[in-house]
């Protein structure tokens, strides 16, 4: 199997910074407030080498945001938010009046709400720019352990690939760090190649 090359991953960079910068505008709207979204990284792993703490994924418990994807290519998102990062995350979106006991009851619509948005910016601008079709399921969000996550990662023997982006989100003056896996498995990985493949030779 062959992994991306460098030109590859910076046609990915390209692709998901162009959806940070949509889910950005959106999420601006959502908070009243300009939202600076980016991708600064994209890598490309075999899963049973991953080390979580090398991901730079300090935290005991993160807000998990899953869905799957169909199309030219198929793969399972997670979106990740340590859970601290989470619930600032949706105070800002609800609004700073709500208080941070009344936070947990808005927690799963805001988050999937947010995971909705970042997960379909990027996916529409795959789509577009790669000039492929992409369809997307409902969201779920729940709370996992780093363990838990580790396991889901590690476990999954039909999707042993995983593309992995960490994420900057900058709110008014709140700075938060996120990390956005796609699960891939050996046949996704290669219609994502010949898929670049096809974008680069027509650039």
């Amino acid at each position: 199997m062959v992994l991306l090359s460098e030109l590859h991953l910076d046609a990915l960079s390209e692709v998901f910074n162009v959806g940070a910068g949509r889910a950005a505008a959106s999420l601006s709207e959502i908070v009243g407030d300009e939202v600076k979204l980016s991708v600064p990284s994209v890598e490309i792993r075999k899963s049973s080498d991953i080390d979580l703490s090398q991901m730079g994924m300090h935290g005991d418990r993160f807000g998990a945001v899953h869905q799957t994807f169909t199309g030219s290519f198929e793969a399972e998102a997670i979106l990740l938010f340590t859970e601290d990062h989470a619930l600032e995350i949706v105070r800002d979106m609800m609004g700073s009046q709500i208080s941070i006991e009344d936070l947990a009851e808005f927690e799963q619509e805001a988050m999937c709400e947010l995971g909705n948005i970042i997960l379909n910016a990027c996916l529409s601008a795959m789509a577009d720019m790669l000039n492929i079709p992409m369809n997307c399921s409902l969201p779920d969000y729940n709370i996992a352990t780093t363990e838990e996550i580790f396991r889901r990662i590690s476990d999954d023997f039909h999707q042993p690939y995983l593309l992995l982006l960490h994420i900057d989100l900058a709110i008014e003056k709140r700075h938060t760090e996120g990390h956005l896996i796609f699960l891939l498995s050996s046949t996704s990985l290669q219609d994502l190649i010949q898929q670049l493949e096809r974008f680069l030779g027509e650039i």
